[in-house]
């Protein structure tokens, strides 16, 4: 059994300086590191809140993801794809569900579903001209809707590798919007050909 969020807390303090301050992080030594320890420190580790506060769109009805129902890059009868815009990468796009579920209650169906377009999603990116990698993120703390990100890895750039890609992005200045835009097209189209769907949402396209 988990640590109750009590015993957690104190246990993590055990660690911690006297104003509650755990050593760096490993991370910030790596290489990729987008940090000098050097003047860094880390945040003085809160107590628990309980319960927790809720998420964005706990209710259907105040969801965005729902009401953003209509808008992405590519569609089929149970997902939709959109580009993230704003980043310093040269890519993100986020994969929702169409209709309301979080990871841990999505039908099998749609989970089955989740795995190939994740897959497909990932070789279109990276079959991009200068792209190396597709990183692939689920988070959940923010959104209660499930919300699957793809980050695209610009050609070259070590210090994006691995898990400080998400932070690198943040440093960027904001990546050109039309190439963005037309890298987009082109992983939406490849995703219509290779797994189907459309590029329009149900109520958007008209049949031949």
């Amino acid at each position: 059994m988990a640590l109750r969020p009590d015993e957690f807390y104190d246990h993590a303090l055990a660690a911690a300086d006297a104003e509650r301050r755990l050593p760096l992080a490993r991370m910030t030594g790596w290489s990729i590191s987008p940090f000098e320890a050097d003047g860094l420190r880390v945040s003085p580790l809160r107590p628990p809140v309980l319960p927790e506060p809720p998420r964005h769109g706990e209710d259907p009805s105040d969801c965005a993801s729902c009401r953003d129902r209509g808008e992405g890059i590519w569609f089929n009868d149970g997902w939709r794809l959109t580009r993230i815009a704003g980043v310093g990468v040269p890519l993100v796009l986020m994969l929702h569900p169409l209709e309301h579920y979080d990871m841990a209650d999505l039908p099998d169906e749609l989970a089955a579903e989740l795995g190939v377009l994740s897959a497909h999603i990932v070789r279109h990116v990276q079959a991009l001209p200068h792209i190396s990698r597709a990183h692939v993120y689920r988070i959940g703390d923010g959104g209660a809707h499930l919300h699957i990100w793809f980050f695209a890895r610009p050609e070259g750039q070590s210090q994006l590798y691995g898990s400080w890609m998400p932070v690198w992005d943040d440093l960027l200045p904001e990546y050109p919007a039309d190439v963005a835009d037309a890298d987009a097209a082109v992983v939406a189209d490849a995703l219509v050909a290779s797994a189907g769907g459309r590029r329009a949402a149900a109520d958007e396209s008209t049949d031949d």
